[in-house]
This record gives structure tokens, sequence and C-alpha cells, in this order.
């Protein structure tokens, strides 16, 4: 077992936000690996948390939106940094939902706004170097 991470929410989130691309679906491997978890894991809450619900595709693979991510993360963050049984977890998660459900809303318009301008400035870099191979 890995040792307990003392990491704010926001050091977490912004750890996310750098990891995720602009994929809409991610695999249960991506997913992983974005949360630093093993997929059996992933696996694993499936089975023990029913809003843990991924989309699958038409052959059974499981395909994780951001909203999956970070449902993950709080149930990481709720197991391991904050020392939560499964069924604590579970109560906990209820709980949230009913008093805030706003409670893991990250700055995702923030960052697609980025992702989008990083996209353009890499354009208008690439224009501007077919423009000085023309000279």
């Amino acid at each position: 077992m890995k040792p307990v991470e003392k990491t704010s929410r926001s050091e977490l989130e912004a750890r996310i936000l750098q990891n995720l691309g602009t994929k809409v679906y991610y695999s249960i491997r991506e997913a992983a690996e974005i949360l630093d978890l093993k997929p059996y894991i992933l696996r694993f809450w499936e089975s023990q948390f029913p809003q843990l619900r991924p989309r699958t595709s038409k052959g059974g693979r499981r395909q994780y939106q951001i909203d999956d991510i970070k449902l993950l993360l709080l149930i990481k963050r709720l197991l391991y940094q904050q020392g939560y049984t499964i069924a604590g977890a579970k109560a906990r998660l209820k709980e949230i939902k009913l008093s805030e459900p706003n409670q893991m809303d990250l700055p995702f318009e923030e960052w697609r706004k980025k992702v989008s301008l990083q996209g353009i400035a890499q354009e208008l870099r690439e224009i501007i170097q077919m423009l000085d191979r023309a000279k």
C-alpha cells in the first residue's frame, strides 16, 4: 500500500487538470493513471459505490467521463487521505450529495479555455514557421 499523501484538494485538482487531455472518454487504464491507482481498484470501487457507474462501450469497455474522474478523486480522498472505511465513505458520499451537491465542481471551463488557447497558440507558431520557410 502506498503511503498516505499529504496533498491539498487544490493540488490534487491541479494534477488532474494537468493530466487530462481534450478527450471526452477515458479508458480504465487512463483513468487509473490520472488518479495514480491500479485499474483493479477502480473496478472494485465500481462494485462498492453505486454512484460510480462509468459508461460502457458496445464492446463492454469502461469509458470514464470527467464527472466519473471527479467522483473517483473524491472517493480516493475519503479513503486514502481522510481515513474512511468503504462503508464510511459510502455514507459520506450520501451526505455530500444531499448537503453539498456541487462539492466536486472543478474549474474545468477555465481549463478547457486554456487548452483551447494553447491549441490556437500552437497553430499560430506553426503558421509563423511556414511563413518563415517560405521567405
